[in-house]
């Protein structure tokens, strides 16, 4: 199987300061419904993968979340492709769970229900903590450089200006999702 896990705000959708909190403010961004539907198409099993504090800040509620990932089902089905599935840590930051990127739980939890190893699996995010995550389960981790992408690529070239290493694990940069699938099928 070949599995694509991906981060949902700032990969798929544009990110807010205070949270995307309902069905009306997530928004996808340009090209990433279609570059998912092409992924699943491709013969990819494509997964989201995504921290939701707002929902332990009470900034959402899990109807909220729901509507969210009903909206952004429908756009990908709209488009010709299907999630398998969207895994989502309901919790914050300061709660010391084991599902909260950058700990791998979420990651865990889709091998098990796929029963599949992550492995060489693609792993698209914008943050540091996704890139974590998807390193601690030896995922091939991609960077977008939407939503937080462009402060992580900072982050990761360090002293070593342009390096694209995470420890020691390569880091590929892209503009987006939409370049991300362009890479992966062309």
């Amino acid at each position: 199987m070949k599995l694509a896990i991906l981060d949902r705000d700032g990969v798929i959708n544009h990110t807010r300061d205070n949270h995307v909190r309902s069905a009306n403010d997530w928004q996808p961004i340009d090209g990433s419904i279609e570059a998912i539907a092409r992924l699943g198409n491709a013969g990819y099993t494509v997964v989201v993968a995504t921290n939701q504090p707002g929902l332990a800040r009470g900034s959402f509620d899990l109807d909220d979340l729901e509507a969210m990932h009903a909206k952004l089902t429908e756009l990908v089905e709209d488009a010709g492709g299907q999630l398998a599935a969207i895994f989502y840590c309901p919790h914050g930051p300061d709660d010391q769970c084991k599902c909260r990127k950058p700990m791998p739980g979420l990651i865990d939890a889709i091998e098990a229900e796929f029963n599949v190893s992550a492995q060489d699996a693609i792993l698209v995010g914008d943050s540091l903590r996704d890139l974590q995550a998807g390193q601690t389960k030896g995922c091939r981790l991609c960077l977008v450089l939407t939503g937080n992408g462009e402060q992580t690529l900072t982050e990761l070239s360090g002293e070593a200006e342009g390096a694209r290493r995470l420890n020691d694990s390569p880091v590929d940069v892209f503009a987006d999702l939409k370049a991300v699938v362009d890479s992966l099928l062309a």
